[in-house]
Order: structure tokens, then C-alpha cells, then sequence
């Protein structure tokens, strides 16, 4: 009789091993910085499906796609994934990539805890996701939260949201905010106390001003969520009251909490886009940024404002008139210095040379859709106007203007700049044309016409709608947009598997730009630089390049 033989080892390459081993141990802001975007294009793809699928259910009146119930889970894991495990990953991933070898520093002030960070971070949108995986509960099985990504009080209380769901929910952002932090703390120090000889304030390139601010508000603004979970905890399990109105709590206590993180939040996603988009504008005009110091003042001047704001997402709870107008006033206000902003970028393309590669285009359709969004937003920060649409899909446009049109369109133009220094390989310039094309579409397409329907009085949060209140076209229109973006984001990836396999070498700098990052090699050796560089302007590469017209003669 013949036996079975079993292998006793996997059949996995000892190379593979030992690479892999040495990805998981590493310590390497450049390799950390690939990790966070990884983990965050994943998460992006995941984010995507779940968008998908709520609109689809209200492409039309009555549809019964998914249930009430799985709508809810969709919409709250929707949110939660793409504001803490897509846009903050990745735009910490740039953050920890690019900073070092801007500053030219050879690595990060604390590479462990730069380590730690991330595998927090990982293990936060891990434990999200696990209660998908059905573990049980005090009261049956468990599922995915559906509280929404705001988890408002009292929908959190074990009345409303038995089982555990809710406790994945709370553990994953408690977990991945300690992460946040310390990599705000990283960046605060490496920024502060490893920038190379010759590099002052006044001479820091504008991303690494700009990630400065983001950090600062990172630690202000995610202290006061995590602490917002903790109250929750205790709440829910050791008899506490702080969110029970019947015992003496405040539901709108929670409110303040979390929108003392959630809005200085978009500007810990904002911030690096700005920085993103003044490293790129410059580079494809071919001219100095425009207002160097007033650039820096109206970042740090949006830092300061950005903590005093957040209750223009409350307008409608019954809030004086006195806090009412003070928010309102503070809201309006911030659009200054935004405003100087976008008039400086424009003054840098303004008679300059402009090179229309992927990266520019990407920058450009920021500049346009971003003032859109700070538009209806200034619209928004009117009380009376707000109390009529604050409920409405309006608001769902004008902060997906901010996320979507702002935001994500400049993460693209980084990956497409930056993305042969970290591989070494050029990207295929049609393919990112395409990409451009069919973003662009798709989102003008879902995001415009989303106004329509939040005009007409759609309210936001709802499974299903009534036909015949004019809704039913625009939300079909709203729909196809999104097929669009997702052929858009299928084009990016095959994209950079093909730009990674077949892309021509890069060289070490192909942009002729004048960053220190574009004086290393391409990827960057583990050391960086070989010696510390010693700098003399604000833009030192095109110093080195251009020794008989250097910069510093006019850029001090």
C-alpha cells in the first residue's frame, strides 16, 4: 500500500524569504515610506468597491441592491478607510519617504519608532477590518460597524449597537492614532534638528515647511479622538455616562470631539498636498516659487486657524448665535491665506515655461478643483446657508471636492513625480495621460452633479429615495461618473506594474529639478548620501548643476 508523502517545508524560495524578512524588520524611512503607500493603495482599492456598491444602491429610486443594514456598514467602512487607512497613510508615506532626503539628513530622527508607527498604523486597519470576520459577541455574532464614520452618540451605546462591531471600530483608530503620532513626532524632529549644514528655516524647501505644519496639527487634533475612544470605552463597558444623555451626558459632547479632530483633520491631508504641489508647479515652469515667505506664512497661518474652526460642522445642533458667528468668522477667515495659496501658484505658472508632463496635469486639475471646493465651502460657512444644506448631499460634494478633487489629484501628480527616484524606472507617459483623462472625467461627472440632488433637498446618510423629486437623473449621472474613476484607477496600476517591469531608467534626476532628493541615486543608496551635502539656497541642486549662475546670488 502506497503512504502519502508530505512536504515539511513550504515551497517558497529562500531568497524570497529573506527578502520578505527584511521588508517586515526594516527600519528604512525609504522602504517604511513604500510600506505606508502600499498599505494605503490597498485600502484605496477596498475603499473604492465599497463606494461602488452605495452607488449603485442609489443609482435609482427603490433599489434593493444591499439592505439597510450592509448600506450603513458600507458607508461607515467607506469613511473610516478612506480618511485614516488611505489618505493618512499615504500621504505619511511621502512624508517619511522624501523628508531626509530633502533635508539631506540620512534617515529620520527615530527610525524604530518610525517602524512602530507603521505596524500600528497596519494592525489599526486590520482590526477595522476584522470584525468582517464574524467573531462572536456578547450578543450574537459579530459584523462590520455601522455607526458611521462619525459614530455619533448615541448610535455607539450598546442600546443601538450590540455585539462588537462598534469595538473594532473604536480599537482600530485608537491603534492606528498612536501610530499618527508618532510619526508626527518624527517628522517634528527630524525637521527641526536634522536638517544638513547651510539648510535654515528660511531656506528648507516648501514640503518640508508645509509636512511641518500637518505634523503639528496631527498631534493637536488626533489627542483629543483618542481620548473621544477612550470616554467611548468606558461608556460602553465599565458604566461610565459621558455620552447618556439620560444619566447626564452630552451627545453633543462626542460632536465636539470628534470634529476637533475631523476638520483640522483635512488639513493634515491638505497640508501635504499643498507641500506636494509647490515642489511640482515650480519644477515643470521652470521658475522659483513665486512668494517664498508669504507661502510659508499662510501655512502656518492655516495651522493656527485650522484648531478653531471645527464647529462649522455643527451649525445645525442648537449651538448660541454668539458660537455660531464665531465659527462662522474663523471659517471664512481661513480662506485668506488659502487664498494666498493659490494666488501665488498661479504667479508661479504665470510666464513660466510649462511642461504639460503627468505630474503638471494633475497639479493643475488641484488648482481648478480645489477653489471650487473652497468656494462652496466659504458658501458653507455661512450659518443660515449651512443650516439649509448641512444635511444634504451638497456637503457630501463639497467634502469629496476637498478629498477627491484636492487631495488625491495631487497624490497622483507625487507618485507620477517621484515615482522614478523611488524605482529607478520612468512611467509611461501615455498611461498617465489616460489615467488624467478618465480621473478627470469621472469626477467632474460624480462630484458636480452631486450639488444638484443636495440643492434639491436630498439628505445625506439615506439607503433609498422616493421617485419623482428630481433626484432620480442626477444620481444616475452621479453613478456613472464613478465607473469612470475606477476604470481610471485600473489604468494607474497597470500603469506602475508596467513602468516597474518595462519603464525605461530614469536617471538620477529626469526633471532637472533642484531638490536635494534628485542628487542621490535612483532608488536612493540605504545611506542616503555619501556625505552630508552643505547648501547655500533654497534650491541647491540647480546650484551644483548651474556653478556659473548659482541660485544663492538671488535667493537670499
Amino acid at each position: 500500500m502506497s503512504t502519502l508523502a508530505f512536504p515539511t517545508t513550504l515551497p517558497i524560495s529562500r531568497p524570497f524569504v529573506d527578502r520578505l524578512h527584511e521588508w517586515v524588520t526594516t527600519v528604512d524611512h525609504k522602504r517604511l515610506g513604500i510600506l505606508y503607500i502600499g498599505y494605503a493603495l490597498v485600502f484605496l482599492c477596498i475603499g473604492g468597491v465599497e463606494a461602488t456598491v452605495m452607488r449603485v444602491q442609489l443609482m435609482v429610486p427603490h433599489n434593493d441592491l444591499v439592505s439597510p443594514q450592509v448600506f450603513n456598514r458600507m458607508f461607515t467602512m467607506h469613511g473610516t478607510t478612506m480618511i485614516f487607512f488611505v489618505a493618512m497613510p499615504i500621504v505619511f508615506g511621502f512624508a517619511n519617504y522624501m523628508l531626509p532626503l530633502m533635508l539631506g539628513a540620512r534617515d529620520m530622527a527615530f527610525p524604530r519608532l518610525n517602524a512602530f508607527s507603521f505596524w500600528l498604523t497596519a494592525f489599526g486597519g486590520l482590526l477595522l477590518y476584522f470584525s468582517l470576520l464574524g467573531a462572536s459577541g456578547l450578543y450574537g455574532a459579530g459584523n462590520a460597524p455601522d455607526v458611521g464614520w462619525f459614530a455619533y452618540a448615541p448610535l455607539t451605546s450598546q442600546t443601538f449597537s450590540r455585539g462588537h462591531s462598534t469595538d473594532f471600530w473604536t480599537l482600530s483608530l485608537l491603534v492606528s492614532g498612536i501610530g499618527s503620532i508618532g510619526t508626527a513626532v518624527n517628522i517634528l524632529t527630524t525637521i527641526l534638528c536634522l536638517r544638513c549644514p547651510g539648510m535654515t528655516l528660511g531656506k528648507m524647501p516648501m514640503f518640508a515647511w508645509l509636512i511641518l505644519v500637518m505634523a503639528f496639527l496631527v498631534l493637536l487634533a488626533v489627542g483629543p479622538l483618542t481620548a473621544a475612544q477612550i470616554m467611548l470605552t468606558i461608556d460602553r463597558y465599565l458604566g461610565g455616562h459621558f455620552f447618556d444623555v439620560q444619566a447626564g451626558g452630552s451627545a453633543v459632547v462626542w460632536m465636539h470631539f470628534f470634529w476637533i479632530f475631523g476638520h483640522p483633520e483635512v488639513y493634515v491631508l491638505v497640508m501635504p498636498a499643498f507641500a506636494i504641489v509647490s515642489e511640482i508647479i515650480p519644477v515643470f515652469s521652470r521658475k522659483g516659487l513665486f512668494g517664498y515667505p508669504f507661502m510659508v506664512a499662510a501655512g502656518v497661518a492655516i495651522g493656527f486657524l485650522a484648531m478653531s474652526v471645527w464647529a462649522h460642522h455643527m451649525f445645525t445642533v442648537g449651538m448660541s448665535s454668539t458660537a455660531n458667528t464665531f465659527f462662522m468668522m474663523t471659517t471664512m477667515a481661513i480662506g485668506v491665506p488659502t487664498g494666498i495659496k493659490i494666488f501665488n501658484w498661479l504667479a508661479t505658472l504665470w510666464g513660466g515655461r510649462i511642461h504639460f508632463k503627468t505630474p503638471m496635469l494633475f497639479c493643475l486639475g488641484f488648482l481648478f478643483q480645489f477653489l471650487i471646493a473652497g468656494l462652496t465651502g466659504i458658501m458653507l460657512s455661512a450659518a443660515p446657508f449651512d443650516w439649509q444644506l448641512g444635511n444634504s448631499y451638497f456637503v457630501v460634494a463639497h467634502f469629496h471636492y476637498v478629498i477627491v478633487g484636492g487631495i488625491l489629484f495631487a497624490v497622483f501628480g507625487a507618485f507620477y513625480y517621484w515615482f522614478p527616484k523611488m524605482s529607478g524606472k520612468m512611467y509611461s507617459e501615455t498611461l498617465g495621460r489616460l489615467h488624467f483623462l478618465l480621473f478627470l472625467i469621472g469626477f467632474h461627472l460624480t462630484f458636480d452633479f452631486m450639488h444638484l440632488p443636495g440643492l434639491l433637498g436630498m439628505p445625506r446618510r439615506i439607503y433609498t429615495y422616493e421617485p419623482g423629486r428630481g433626484w432620480d437623473i442626477w444620481n444616475l449621472i452621479v453613478t456613472a461618473g464613478v465607473a469612470f474613476q475606477g476604470a481610471a484607477i485600473l489604468v494607474f496600476v497597470v500603469g506602475l506594474v508596467w513602468a516597474y517591469f518595462r519603464g525605461k531608467p530614469a536617471g538620477n534626476d529626469p526633471w532637472d529639478a533642484w531638490t536635494l532628493e534628485w542628487a542621490t541615486n535612483s532608488p536612493p543608496a540605504p545611506y542616503n548620501f555619501a556625505a552630508i551635502p552643505v547648501v547655500r539656497s533654497r534650491r541647491p541642486l540647480w546650484d551644483l548643476k548651474h556653478p556659473e549662475d548659482p541660485d544663492w546670488k538671488y535667493d537670499q
